[in-house]
């Protein structure tokens, strides 16, 4: 059964490149961003995971771990790092689990039979501290993730998570936020001292409050 927003992301003990871990404890009071590849040495996830390492810092800097993973060995992982570093010009900083029996593949529903009933499709699941699941996004096999699209994502969920806002089309944080239906305009004043515009009742905006 596919895994829904706000289900808990299930718990596992995997072996990867940086050593065993047990998945929640691993997280610990960060948030996470467990992403698939297909296979290893394919050219796509090559470019993934050059991609991540060169802004792991980014992930970082708003308290969330990155882990991929691939249902290839762990001597395969470490062959496919090298080719990582050389061709992406980086040198790989988190960790890739290592899942041949796919034990992890199927906790995650991440084999999708009308796609390859083999390899992983291309999951990305952003989970809170909480170890509830924030967002899930499949990719098809032909195109590469954009993970700054990812961050933007995780901003406006830790933004929201603080806040009584929601993020309105295409926003970047620094942006205006939405003030959300639950807060009347009484209530305002005190939570959005910056002020607010009302487009239509049910459509206010505020400045961002965090910044």
């Amino acid at each position: 059964m596919a895994l829904r927003l706000g289900d808990e992301a299930p718990n596992f003990t995997a072996e990867t490149t940086e050593g065993a871990i047990d998945f929640h404890e691993w997280l610990g009071d960060s948030w996470g961003v467990l992403f698939s590849h297909p296979a290893d040495f394919t050219p796509v996830c090559t470019t993934e995971l050059g991609a991540v390492a060169k802004t792991k810092e980014d992930f970082t800097k708003r308290n969330v771990k990155v882990i991929a993973i691939s249902v290839d060995t762990l001597e395969s992982h470490q062959g496919w790092i090298s080719d990582i570093d050389e061709t992406q010009n980086t040198t790989m900083n988190f960790p890739i689990i290592a899942d041949p029996d796919r034990q992890v593949a199927t906790l995650y529903d991440m084999i999708h039979p009308k796609a390859d009933d083999k390899m992983t499709v291309r999951s990305v699941f952003v989970i809170g501290p909480d170890k509830k699941i924030k967002l899930t996004i499949t990719y098809p096999a032909s195109t590469g993730r954009n993970f700054s699209e990812l961050l933007r994502v995780i901003d406006s969920l830790q933004l929201t998570a603080r806040h009584k806002v929601a993020t309105p089309a295409n926003w970047q944080d620094g942006e205006d936020c939405i003030i959300v239906p639950a807060v009347t305009n009484d209530q305002i004043p005190e939570l959005f001292p910056k002020g607010h515009r009302e487009i239509k009742p049910y459509l206010r905006y505020t400045p961002q409050p965090n910044k």
